[in-house]
């Protein structure tokens, strides 16, 4: 199909859009935008989404139709993962999203949101016959997924994520040092059982990687696309899980390259990236701002399978 095509991952904790077209022998970016908009807030505890949730939801998803429309998206696609898999009145909201903003909407499982962000480390970082390892840290869950080359081998969703683990096990402002090696512990047991091979590469995509990374160059603002492709090491992260767990949030909120969306989360999102570091093996990892948008782009307009 001709024309730009509008992609909406609708996550946990940001929501976020991609307007793109084929160009040339690659693809022309139009928009490319992300909010916070907490999806997931109480959840996990409540098995219902919270209204105010569903009216930041609803508001963002309204300003991303308009988007959509004023470039000409001839496709509207819409994906959402792990608060609307969790929430019992998930499909009630999203037969609402569908008639209020006319994206083709729907909530996908974990194996296909880890086949959605494997397109997307893929086509920027697959080298061929070469191991890769790719994770992508969300509100409700992480994906991590192996292969080689462009090859899926396995995928894994595990519920751990930024605002899942906030709310279950950081009750106090900023954590305690039990709550640190709580927190440490759960993402650990929540690790596959087998390693990678050794020398795989390590590919960390979408939000929470992107802010590490821009925290840990001290840039001004939250640069994602100015760090894509960039390294990001293990001691960086474990320095930053260690000092940004000794902040209160309101001092968090106060550092130029934090979403503030993500001040009171990024705790859990940074010891998630550290235990999936660690697991791999890794000394480093590649900073990717691509995930499920683009994964969901480049099926659209390719074909490519996961």
């Amino acid at each position: 199909m001709s024309g730009p095509t509008a992609c909406v991952d609708l996550g946990t904790n940001t929501c976020l859009l991609l307007v793109a077209e084929p160009y040339g022998a690659g693809h022309r970016v139009l928009v490319d935008v992300s909010r916070i908009t907490r999806l997931g807030q109480g959840v996990d505890r409540a098995r219902v989404l919270h209204p105010d949730a569903r009216a930041r939801v609803l508001a963002c998803l309204g300003d991303y139709a308009r988007m959509a429309d004023a470039h000409g998206a001839t496709r509207r696609l819409l994906v959402t993962t792990s608060a609307m898999r969790d929430a019992a009145d998930g499909p009630a909201f999203l037969a609402e999203i569908r008639e209020r903003t006319g994206f083709d909407a729907r909530i996908i499982g974990g194996d296909e949101e880890a086949e959605l962000t494997w397109l997307s480390a893929a086509a920027d970082f697959a080298r061929p016959c070469e191991p890769m390892v790719a994770f992508d840290v969300g509100g409700g869950s992480t994906e991590v997924m192996q292969g080689e080359g462009a090859r899926l081998v396995s995928r894994r969703s595990l519920e751990v994520g930024g605002v899942r683990l906030t709310e279950r096990l950081l009750s106090h402002d900023p954590p305690t040092p039990g709550e640190l090696t709580a927190l440490r512990a759960a993402v650990r047991d929540a690790l596959p059982g087998a390693a990678p091979p050794p020398g795989a590469r390590l590919v960390g995509l979408a939000g929470t990687v992107t802010t590490l990374a821009c925290v840990a160059r001290a840039r001004p603002t939250h640069d994602a696309q100015g760090v894509h492709g960039s390294a990001l090491s293990r001691d960086d992260v474990t320095a930053l899980v260690d000092a940004l767990a000794a902040l209160p949030a309101r001092e968090r909120l106060r550092h130029p390259a934090l979403d503030p969306g993500r001040a009171d989360v990024i705790v859990a999102g940074a010891a998630i990236v550290e235990a999936v570091m660690a697991w791999a093996g890794a000394s480093s990892l590649v900073v990717s701002n691509g995930g499920v948008r683009w994964g969901l782009y480049l099926r659209a307009v390719t074909g490519r399978a996961g």
